[in-house]
C-alpha cells in the first residue's frame, strides 16, 4: 500500500517554548483518519506546572492562569497523549503525521522521562514508528522556495498551506488541532502531486525550480520513513553550513524523527 492510502495520526503540541529538553506540553492533539477506520480525535489541555512565558502565550494564547484553572495535571496529560499515539500506531497501524514533527515527538519523549512514564517507543512493543513530516517532504520536493516575506519563512505551516492551496485561518492557527489537521491536509496534497502527471501540476508549482515530488511516488510508508531519515540529515547539514558562514561553531542536529536521549550526568541532574 502506498504511503498516502493508510491510516494517519495527525499530531501536534503547543508548549511553553522551543527547547525540547526543558519545555513542557500545554496542549496536545491526536486526530486519526483514513485506513478504512472511523475518524478518532483527542485533545488535551495541561497545567504544565511552570509559568507559560509571554513568547509562548503570544503564539497559542493560553495563559498560565487559564492552564492552571482548566488544565489537567501535566503527568496525566503526558500519559494519555503517549498512550493514545501508541494505540493508533499499534492497533490502527497509523503513521504519525505532523509539521516539523520531530520537535513534538522529542518533547513528548522528554516529558515521559520527566514523569518516569513509559515513552512512546516503550509502548510500541516492537511495532515500527512510521512518521510523515511535511517540513521534510516539502523541503525535499521544493528545495529552492524563497521566504514569503521578512516575517514569513519558506517552510512555515502557513506558507505550505498557501503553496498547496489550502485554506488558512489566522485565528485558529497555532491551536494544536488546527495545526495537526493542516499538516495532514498538506501531506495529502504532497502525495497527490507525487502521483499526478507533471503537466497537470498547477502553474505556481511548475514555476518553482528543481521540483522533486516524484521522489515520493509509489513508496510504502516504511520506505518513505527511511527516505526522510536521509533527507532530514541532508537538510540539517545544509542549514548548518549556512549558519557556519557567520558562526563557525554552529551545529544543527540532523536526527529525525527523534533526537537521541542523552542520560544526564549526576552534576547535570535529571530533567527539570
Amino acid at each position: 500500500m502506498t504511503w498516502h492510502l493508510g491510516r494517519w495520526a495527525a499530531f501536534d503540541l503547543e508548549t511553553t517554548g522551543v527547547d525540547v529538553e526543558n519545555d513542557r506540553i500545554v496542549t496536545a492533539a491526536v486526530h486519526a483518519r483514513g485506513g478504512g477506520i472511523e475518524p478518532e480525535a483527542g485533545e488535551w489541555l495541561a497545567d504544565p506546572g511552570v509559568e507559560i512565558p509571554a513568547e509562548a502565550y503570544n503564539v497559542h494564547k493560553i495563559s498560565t492562569e487559564h492552564a492552571r484553572e482548566h488544565g489537567d495535571p501535566a503527568e496525566q496529560v503526558v500519559r494519555e497523549v503517549a498512550a493514545e499515539l501508541a494505540a493508533q500506531i499499534v492497533k490502527g497501524g497509523a503513521a504519525v503525521v505532523g509539521h516539523n514533527v520531530s520537535y513534538d515527538l522529542t518533547l513528548l519523549d522528554r516529558e515521559c522521562r520527566r514523569y518516569e512514564l513509559p515513552t512512546l517507543h516503550d509502548r510500541l512493543d516492537g511495532h515500527p514508528l512510521h512518521v510523515i513530516d511535511t517540513r521534510v517532504l516539502d523541503q525535499h520536493a521544493v528545495p529552492y522556495r524563497k521566504r514569503v516575506s521578512e516575517d514569513q519563512g519558506a517552510r512555515q505551516l502557513i506558507t505550505l498551506a498557501q503553496f498547496y492551496e489550502l485554506p488558512w485561518d489566522d485565528e485558529a492557527a497555532h491551536g494544536c488541532s488546527y495545526d495537526a489537521l493542516a499538516a495532514a491536509r498538506i501531506a495529502h496534497r504532497i502525495a497527490t502531486l507525487a502521483h499526478m502527471r507533471r503537466r497537470d501540476w498547477p502553474e505556481h508549482v511548475l514555476a518553482e525550480r528543481r521540483l522533486r515530488f516524484n521522489a515520493f511516488r509509489d513508496l510504502t510508508v516504511a520506505e518513505l520513513h527511511a527516505a526522510q531519515v536521509e533527507w532530514a540529515a541532508e537538510q540539517a547539514a545544509g542549514l548548518q553550513r549556512h549558519f557556519q558562514k557567520t558562526d563557525p561553531n554552529a551545529v544543527v542536529d540532523g536526527a529525525w524523527p527523534l533526537r537521541p536521549w542523552v542520560e544526564p550526568t549526576a552534576a547535570e541532574g535529571a530533567l527539570a
